[in-house]
């Protein structure tokens, strides 16, 4: 979920939001409070879905790094086609 793409994207649909209410209301001021309120609204649920997608990706990681990371001997590596995480963690592991 990219900023400026959500943004571009609220703009729109707050534009559509506006021009509806105000043909269904015919009043300037009201369609002006009920599109800030669509506004906030909408950023609220921005805010809220990207406070779940870290909760879920902090809940992915805590669960990997529970798990045991069994450690291959190069050669099984090779022949299993395996690689284990802690060679892949050192620095310039693609040099090994």
């Amino acid at each position: 979920m990219f900023a400026p793409r959500f943004f571009v994207s609220m703009i729109g649909a707050l534009t559509a939001f506006a021009v509806a209410t105000y043909f269904l209301s015919g009043s300037l001021a009201s369609t002006a409070i009920q599109t800030l309120i669509c506004a906030v609204l909408m950023q609220v649920g921005y805010f809220v879905t990207v406070l779940f997608l870290v909760w879920k990706e902090a809940r992915e990681r805590r669960r990997m790094s529970l798990q045991k990371v069994t450690v291959e001997p190069a050669n099984d590596e090779m022949q299993s086609g395996k690689v284990s995480l802690r060679r892949l963690n050192r620095p310039h592991h693609f040099n090994s």
